[in-house]
């Protein structure tokens, strides 16, 4: 499982023209699930997104993370973060994850970063859809369990 999160001032998401997911300060968690992810890689990745200091103290250092500062997410499933790129110039996407496997654990995930405190908005799995966002910072951090 692979996540890239990004510290956002907004962020939004919007899929056939409708806005299905948008948040005010926190992170946007761009998702990708491999086909060796289970339950407990769901669960430890979503901790590690709640409790990630990628949040500034007063001194400007990176202390907090987005439940400390009572942030929220935006969660977008994305198959494309587990291409592999390795041979020739067209990604491959045979690690990742189909939608019968892919789905249960972005909703695993989602429900698991809600339960360690972080409101969890998302947008729709399988669909094409359009995220905007201000990167705070910016910061982007990649996290790969």
């Amino acid at each position: 499982m692979r996540a890239v999160v990004q510290r956002v001032a907004r962020a939004r998401v919007f899929g056939d023209g409708q806005l299905l997911g948008e948040v005010n300060g926190g992170v946007c968690v761009l998702l990708g699930v491999a086909r060796t992810d289970g339950d407990e890689t769901a669960d430890a990745l979503a901790r590690k997104v709640a409790l990630l200091r990628i949040f500034p103290d007063d001194e400007g250092r990176f202390s907090h993370s987005v439940r400390d500062v009572d942030g929220s997410a935006l969660v977008v499933s994305q198959f494309t973060l587990i291409a592999d790129t390795s041979k020739g110039n067209r990604p491959s996407f045979s690690n990742a994850a189909q939608a019968d496997l892919a789905e249960p654990l972005y909703k695993r995930f989602c429900a698991a970063l809600q339960d360690e405190g972080v409101p969890v908005q998302t947008g729709r799995f399988g669909a094409l859809m359009q995220v905007e966002l201000v990167n705070d910072g910016p910061v982007t951090v990649i996290l790969e369990l």
